[in-house]
């Protein structure tokens, strides 16, 4: 009788194991699963924002934990890039693109504001860039010749102005090297 009572036990302890594991395999499952459909809303939310639909894009802009709020900080993307060029941000250039931030609507305290405080005070890994290119070579597909050159006259203007607040002595030189080079880059980037 004994015998029996403890393999009823053991089988008993080893059914609450079992339930235990599929319990918690269960629960890594549904929240791989939360975590996909996130992401796939995400993506969503993304596409319809963006009125583009490269996934490859999409998804990159998702990696980089950007949110469809704080787009207007992408737009600003160029310009921070050409602040980091030569490997170090000037108070002129921070100043210049926190106003250009400002005209463009972002608020101090906003997500958006927090997320471009953080590339002035650490360079953006450089994935940003290739996606923010990406985005530019998707978007030219959707628009009219117009309106690429619009695209491209403003944000090379704003992103020249970032080049030359920092200025150089007495004017001469006001925009380094680096800066010139990433200037270029991001004109290739429209045509």
């Amino acid at each position: 009788m004994k015998g029996t009572e403890h393999v009823k036990g053991l089988k008993a302890k080893a059914r609450a194991l079992e339930d235990s594991f599929f319990a918690k395999e269960n629960e890594r499952i549904l929240q791989e699963l939360r975590a996909a459909s996130a992401r796939e809303e995400k993506k969503k939310e993304f596409r319809e924002y963006l009125n583009i639909e490269n996934d490859e894009i999409i998804s990159a802009l998702v990696d980089l934990e950007v949110e469809p709020e704080t787009l207007v900080a992408f737009s600003l993307v160029p310009l921070v890039e050409v602040a980091w060029a030569d490997g170090e941000i000037q108070p002129k250039e921070r100043d210049a693109i926190i106003r250009a931030a400002v005209e463009s609507g972002v608020e101090e305290g906003s997500p958006t504001c927090n997320l471009l405080r953080n590339w002035l005070q650490t360079k953006p890994d450089s994935k940003l860039l290739e996606v923010w290119k990406g985005y530019i070579e998707e978007l030219k597909g959707s628009l009219g010749e117009r309106s690429r050159a619009h695209l491209k006259s403003g944000t090379m203007g704003r992103a020249r102005a970032i080049a030359e607040a920092a200025g150089g002595f007495l004017g001469v030189a006001s925009i380094s090297a680096a800066e010139k080079k990433m200037l270029d880059e991001l004109e290739w980037s429209f045509d």
